[in-house]
C-alpha cells in the first residue's frame, strides 16, 4: 500500500472513532435533524426535483430514520457526496450516515472504521455502450477508453476484469455520475461503467435512451448499503432496525396505506411489535414504541420504495431481482423483531 493511501486511511480511522464518541442519536435528537450523506445525483436513487427537493431510493431510507428518530420525515439536511468526499464527511460527522449507494467491503467496514447497518440494494458492476458501437459483450472491448469514477470499488473491478481477459483500456477518470453522463455522451469515452442499477438510471434521462445498451456481463457482486461510524453501536441499531422495519413491513403486507388500521392492533404478534401495540422495542433503541411505524409511513415499506422510485413501472424500469423478498426467491431478510 502506497505511504499516502495509508496515511489516508488512518486519518479517516482517526475521525471516525473521534465522532462517534460523540453519541450520534442524542446529536441528531439535539439538533432536530438529520445529516444524511447521498449522491451529487442519480435520477431514482438519490437526486433533487425540479423544486430542489430530494427524492429517490436511498433519499426515502433517510428520511425513514428521520421519521423514526425525531417524528419527520422532513427533518433531513441532505448533503451531497462524491466517491472521494463521502468517507470522510462521515468520519468528521459532518454527516450522522451514508446512504448512496456505497459497497460493502472488508477494507471498508474494518480499515476504514465504518459500521455497515444491511444492505438496501444487491447489485453488479456492468457496462453501458453506444448501441452503434456494435459491441454485444464486454470482452469486445479491448483498447477502449472507459469513464469510471475514481475513489470507487468499480475503479478496481474493471482493472481485474481487463487483466483476467487479457485485454487493455485506457481508463477516464470522473467524480460524478453527472460528470460521466456529459463525458460519455460527448463521446469522451467509449464505455461508461458502474453498478447496473446506476447505469440503469443514467440511461433514462437520456434523450433517446434506446440507442445505448447494457452489455449483458456483470463482474463483481456489490452489496449497496448503509453505514455509520464504528463504535456507536445505539445509532447503528437505529439505522440497521430502520432498515429491517421496512424490509419486514413489505414481507407482513405493512403498507402506507393500511399501516393506520393495523397500528390498533391485529392477530400477529410478530406486525404488533414492530408497530409497537405489544412489547417495548422503542424503548431498548431509545425511542418510543412507534418509531417503527413512523418510518413505515413516510414512504411505504420497502416494495413500495422500490416500486415508486426505481421499479419496472419508471424509466428506469429495474425488476426486483436479487432485492425481491425470500419468500419470492430474492435475498431480501430481516431478522426478526422479537
Amino acid at each position: 500500500m502506497k505511504k499516502s493511501v495509508l496515511l489516508g486511511a488512518l486519518t479517516v480511522a482517526g475521525l471516525a472513532a473521534g465522532a462517534a464518541a460523540a453519541g450520534t442519536i442524542d446529536d441528531v435528537k439535539a439538533r432536530g435533524k438529520l445529516n444524511c450523506g447521498v449522491t451529487t445525483g442519480l435520477v431514482g436513487f438519490a437526486a433533487p426535483d425540479s423544486n430542489g427537493e430530494w427524492k429517490g431510493f436511498d433519499v426515502a431510507l433517510c428520511r425513514a430514520v428521520a421519521a423514526a428518530v425525531l417524528g419527520d420525515g422532513n427533518a433531513v439536511e441532505f448533503v451531497p457526496t462524491t466517491g472521494k468526499t463521502r468517507f470522510t464527511a462521515l468520519a468528521s460527522g459532518e454527516v450522522d450516515m451514508l446512504a448512496r449507494n456505497t459497497t460493502w467491503t472488508f477494507s471498508r467496514d474494518v480499515d476504514l472504521k465504518f459500521e455497515f447497518v444491511g444492505v438496501n440494494y444487491y447489485d453488479g458492476q456492468g457496462f453501458m455502450v453506444p448501441k452503434a458501437l456494435g459491441v454485444s459483450s464486454a470482452k469486445e472491448l479491448d483498447g477502449a477508453t472507459v469513464c469510471i469514477q475514481t475513489g470507487t470499488t468499480t475503479e478496481l473491478n474493471l482493472a481485474d476484469f481487463f487483466r483476467a481477459n487479457n485485454i487493455s483500456y485506457e481508463p477516464v477518470p470522473i467524480e460524478t455520475n453527472a460528470e460521466a453522463q456529459q463525458q460519455y455522451l460527448a463521446g469522451a469515452c467509449d464505455v461508461y461503467t458502474t453498478d447496473a442499477s446506476g447505469l440503469a438510471a443514467t440511461r433514462a434521462t437520456f434523450e433517446a435512451p434506446g440507442d445505448h445498451v447494457l452489455l449483458p456481463e456483470i463482474i463483481s457482486k456489490e452489496p449497496l448499503g448503509p453505514l455509520v461510524r464504528h463504535g456507536d453501536n445505539e445509532w447503528a441499531d437505529v439505522v440497521r432496525w430502520t432498515l429491517n422495519a421496512l424490509i419486514s413491513a413489505e414481507e407482513y403486507g405493512i403498507t402506507s396505506a393500511n399501516i393506520d388500521e393495523m397500528s390498533a392492533g391485529t392477530n400477529n404478534p410478530e406486525i404488533n411489535r414492530i408497530l409497537g401495540t405489544e412489547g417495548t422495542l422503542g424503548e431498548m433503541l431509545g425511542l418510543d414504541n412507534q418509531w417503527a411505524m413512523r418510518a413505515i409511513k413516510v414512504g411505504g415499506n420497502y416494495g413500495e420504495v422500490f416500486a415508486q422510485n426505481i421499479g419496472e413501472s419508471t424509466p428506469i424500469g429495474l425488476a426486483r431481482g436479487l432485492n425481491a423478498q425470500w419468500t419470492e426467491g430474492g435475498l431480501l431478510y430481516s431478522p426478526p423483531f422479537r
